[in-house]
């Protein structure tokens, strides 16, 4: 596989003559092209029916989006034990006192913050599907021997290397949606492992339940070991499945060796005018990254959605608990928050279809939950279910941030800028997830109310932060159209497949679609608002 790739990169290193490469300035991108041009190259022009493209989707689906679903599934489950457990009195039981369960929640994220650089480097270096198998199985492993610690400085470390080892999955998969689905395709798939994780929110509370009743009486085993036990378990299990069917890339996919099966996938990706993936480590792109005003915005958007999902991750039971319910009602209790996840990335992913206004449909999504903080804080205590609906009408906050990253994921190109785009939006969002449990202080168990504030007005940034960026972004449009007006190119642009009846008109701006060019070196990159 090795020796294949670099006999491709050889074919095709060399500089591109198109006028687009001939701008002024334009000796800043770096003109090597990516993996996949050079299969494109190869083959020559190809035809293909809309069937035909539909068949290769299918199975892209089934090899990439599905390994991705049942990933992030377990991880979810494998991150949400601590909680579960919470639930089963491990503070007591491991003697935790303070703030030291709140920190058993963020030092996993610190420990992401400090892996993120050496990960967003193992993207682009190292095959993917090894790199994210081995990770896998390193965190299950670790999740295994939580039910082992009896104190706090066995949880911390084991929550610490939970943390090391899951670092990678998020941008790895967004990277994945990135190399294999065109912009279109993306928000859906995007949304899929999403649901999945929501998914995760109603067995993981189910199973808890199961695993609690089963030890209820266990001499040998506590509720909270059994179920680090037998999550982590279940996690080692599916490796093997993962790593038989993840690919690490369209050029290499053992699944696309039917007919001209490889080609169209790569193919039907040029109207992303983002290329695929390319192994080179392009520190132009990197200094962009940073010259760009959209980096600071994005990860600003993360902070604030982290934040109060970080909080309500790590105490959302014991505020359920808080209540006056049992451990055994209070877990079953959490199942919902699961399904309220599904049905609001079902309803906004539908909308966002419809009605192509990604800003609005985001902004609508931050409503509810701050109604719900509210209703947290001020309605009495003595009101239990009114006020476990309040914190179930919270937890629409699950659809923010899928939207944000199918949002964001569509507005950069270039295969080293995408990765650390991403990179430094995940150093906000561990920030976020760190900042978040510390909010719920313990003295103020069961009412937290310094947490809730403190999500309240995240939530309230968030919104005029989303507003601001569909402002910003459709002003970037605006200097597109001029730009190609300068170059003597077609102003307007429609983001539209090439399979829709454009191929034809629409291939001088494909032209470059695999040049690993940024959404500033590409004319034709169009910002999605």
């Amino acid at each position: 596989m090795f020796e294949e790739k670099k006999d491709i990169e050889e074919q095709v290193d060399g500089t591109n003559s198109s006028p687009v490469l001939e701008e002024k300035k334009r000796h800043t991108a770096n003109n090597q092209l990516d993996e996949a041009a050079a299969y494109l190259a190869q083959a020559g022009h190809v035809e293909y029916t809309a069937e035909e493209r539909k068949a290769v989707i299918r199975k892209i689906d089934l090899f990439v989006c599905v390994p991705m679903c049942l990933t992030y599934f377990l991880q979810q489950l494998d991150k949400s034990s601590l909680s579960y457990a919470a639930i089963f009195d491990i503070q007591a039981e491991t003697n935790l006192v303070g703030s030291q369960y709140s920190w058993l929640s963020s030092v996993v994220y610190i420990a992401q913050l400090c892996l993120q650089p050496a990960s967003s480097y193992a993207l682009i270096a190292f095959p993917i599907k090894y790199w994210v198998t081995f990770n896998m199985l390193a965190w299950s492993i670790v999740t295994v021997c939580t039910g082992a610690a009896k104190n706090f400085t066995g949880l911390v470390i084991c929550r610490l290397l939970l943390g090391i080892f899951e670092a990678t999955i998020l941008p790895s998969f967004i990277f994945l949606t990135q190399m294999w689905y065109t912009r279109r395709e993306q928000s859906f798939r995007t949304i899929a492992y999403q649901i999945a994780n929501s998914f995760a929110a109603i067995l993981g509370p189910i199973m808890s339940f199961g695993i609690g009743k089963a030890t209820e009486n266990s001499s040998t085993v506590k509720e909270y070991q059994g179920i680090f036990f037998f999550i982590g378990s279940v996690s080692v299990a599916f490796v093997p499945v993962i790593f038989f069917m993840l690919p690490n890339s369209p050029g290499t996919a053992r699944f696309l060796r039917k007919g001209n099966d490889r080609v169209m996938a790569i193919d039907r990706l040029k109207e992303n005018q983002t290329g695929t993936k390319s192994s080179k480590w392009k520190w132009n792109q990197v200094w962009e990254t940073y010259k760009d005003p959209k980096t600071y915005i994005w990860a600003a958007m993360y902070f604030c959605t982290s934040t109060p999902s970080g909080g309500f991750g790590a105490f959302g039971g014991l505020v359920v608990k808080g209540l006056g319910f049992t451990s055994f009602k209070a877990i079953l209790m959490q199942a919902p928050t699961g399904a309220i996840a599904i049905l609001t990335l079902l309803i906004t992913i539908f909308l966002t279809n419809q009605f192509r206004a990604r800003w609005a449909i985001v902004a609508a999504c931050v409503i509810p939950p701050i109604a719900g903080a509210v209703g947290l804080v001020k309605v009495q205590r003595s009101d239990p279910y009114i006020l476990l609906a309040c914190y179930y009408v919270a937890q629409s906050l699950a659809g923010i941030q899928p939207l944000l990253y199918s949002w964001a994921n569509l507005n950069q190109a270039g295969s080293t800028k995408r990765v650390v785009v991403f990179a430094t939006m995940f150093v906000a969002q561990c920030t976020g997830n760190i900042v978040g449990p510390q909010v719920y202080l313990q003295r103020e168990n069961p009412y937290y109310h310094t947490g809730l504030y403190v999500n309240i007005g995240c939530w309230t940034v968030l919104f005029c932060l989303i507003v601001f960026m569909r402002f910003y972004l459709s002003h970037l449009n605006r200097k597109q159209v001029q730009r190609r007006v300068g170059l003597g190119l077609p102003a307007d642009l429609k983001d539209i497949p090439a399979d829709d009846g454009c191929r034809v008109r629409c291939c001088e701006a494909y032209e470059n679609a695999f040049d690993d060019m940024t959404d500033f070196e590409n004319p034709y990159f169009i910002y999605v608002v």
